[in-house]
């Protein structure tokens, strides 16, 4: 069908069918801007966390990196390894002070055990803003074919009450009726597709990140078990 047979189909259409493909494009739209996004998000991340892991492995002190980490915003392990730097040197942070105060009499696996829990915490959070609009694309995925049969539904209704009227299954009087229908079948299909891919790509990349972030939360635990025990801090293996 040409572009121009395409228009004048949807011009053409009923007012509902073109409520059903305004809904559709508007979440293509989004959808789209979604995943132009979180392209840029994770290339970022990846760049970020690369760059942070480089200048980490080149220092003989990793409590000294905290400008770097500071500049590197989107890298979830600068931004783990800035809360092993607040509880080993707290701030204005009210839980962070928390942390610092030796409770129970200053027992030292109650400070060691809280600290992990903030790095874990930390550790969510990254993950959380790494997840963002991921569940919108995975909506998209799944309700657009669903809104598009309903425009199918529909169409075919329409296409049953014109051959009632004209009293004939010509195909003159069922093809409008029936083009109607599938060009929001189609229409439902060309949102949900990309939407799908996308997710499924995003999620494999979540997994590598969230992979890494335990990995080096764990390191840094063990970082600030030493630090916390005042012991000689050697960078665990």
């Amino acid at each position: 069908m040409s572009q121009t047979g395409l228009i004048d189909l949807i011009y053409s259409s009923s007012l509902i069918t073109k409520f059903v493909m305004l809904v559709l494009l508007f979440l293509s739209i989004m959808s789209w801007a979604v995943i132009f996004y979180k392209v840029k998000y994770f290339r970022r991340a990846k760049n970020e966390n690369l760059k942070f892991l480089e200048v980490y492995d080149q220092t003989d002190d990793p409590f000294k990196l905290r400008k770097t980490a500071e500049k590197l915003t989107v890298s979830p392990l600068a931004n783990v390894f800035l809360q092993v730097i607040r509880i080993q040197n707290p701030g204005t942070e009210a839980k962070v002070e928390a942390i610092s105060q030796p409770s129970n009499g200053g027992e030292e696996p109650g400070k060691i055990q809280r600290a992990e829990r903030i790095l874990r915490s930390a550790g969510q959070e990254a993950l959380s803003q790494m997840e963002g609009y991921l569940s919108f694309l995975a909506t998209t995925g799944n309700v657009s074919p669903f809104i598009g049969l309903f425009g199918t539904v529909l169409g075919i209704i329409n296409a049953f009450q014109e051959i009632g009227r004209q009293g004939t299954a010509s195909i003159a009087a069922v093809a409008p009726g029936v083009s109607e229908a599938l060009l929001a079948t189609a229409a439902g299909l060309f949102v949900a597709i990309p939407a799908v891919i996308a997710y499924n790509f995003f999620v494999n990349k979540l997994r590598v990140m969230t992979s890494d972030l335990e990995v080096f939360t764990a390191e840094c635990v063990l970082l600030l078990e030493g630090k916390l025990r005042v012991e000689p801090m050697v960078r665990p293996r």
